[in-house]
């Protein structure tokens, strides 16, 4: 089963999480997906999830979010309890992949990144310099991706992609998450995208990497 989670941005800049959803069904037989519209969010169609979605700064990266989307899977999972759970997360939905699978790691065999925030602090005061006009600088109670890798499943196998040319989420802040995961011996494939600017669900290259993830994962017990 694949869960999907969208990024900061609103509905009409963010790729489509849905779309992504079907074609990743299309692409892996006998697969199913599930696209979760994050607290405060809402898409295209005028759907709206409960909560805050919070001033687009890093901040919504929460304990409290996390664990939302954290029962919307467990509940997905109830019904399919023989499933593995790939994760796939794109850019501020990233960031809370990687986070989910640092908290509740039970909950998720795999998970695919793109473009991930994944050291957060650093990536928030690379952002003032670009962005100064949103606050950046008052404390915000996201958990730092980085902080929560040592509680990721030492079986969990990942994914990362980043574009060569990300001016919003540089390489520089997802390597350091891929070499945590790597120190603890979490099979990692971390791939630096040529030619590419900020990736997102609907470049080519996510499709195939969430392939080549499934094609490498054991075989469940």
């Amino acid at each position: 089963m694949f869960v999907v989670l969208h990024g900061d941005a609103r509905p009409a800049n963010r790729a489509n999480s849905y779309a992504f959803a079907q074609a990743v069904v299309k692409a892996v037989p006998k697969s199913a997906a599930l696209a979760i519209l994050r607290p405060g969010y809402a898409d295209a169609m005028g759907n709206a999830s409960p909560g805050e979605r919070g001033a687009g700064t890093g901040d919504n990266y929460t304990s409290e979010r996390l664990q939302k989307i954290a029962a919307a899977i467990a509940s997905a999972k109830a019904q399919v309890p023989a499933a593995r759970v790939i994760l796939i997360g794109d850019n501020g939905g990233a960031a809370m992949a990687a986070d989910l699978a640092g908290i509740r790691p039970r909950l998720i065999d795999g998970m695919v990144l793109v473009s991930c925030p994944c050291t957060l602090p650093e990536w928030r005061k690379y952002m003032k310099k670009r962005a100064p006009s949103l606050n950046w600088e008052s404390p915000v109670p996201s958990l730092d991706p980085l902080k929560t890798a040592g509680g990721v499943r030492p079986d969990l196998r990942a994914a990362m992609l980043v574009g060569a040319k990300d001016e919003i989420t540089p390489g520089s802040f997802s390597r350091p998450y891929a070499e945590a995961l790597a120190l603890r011996g979490i099979a990692t494939d971390y791939r630096i995208v040529p030619d590419r600017g900020q990736l997102s669900l609907d470049d080519p290259e996510v499709l195939d990497a969430t392939r080549r993830l499934v094609d490498h994962m054991p075989e469940k017990p």
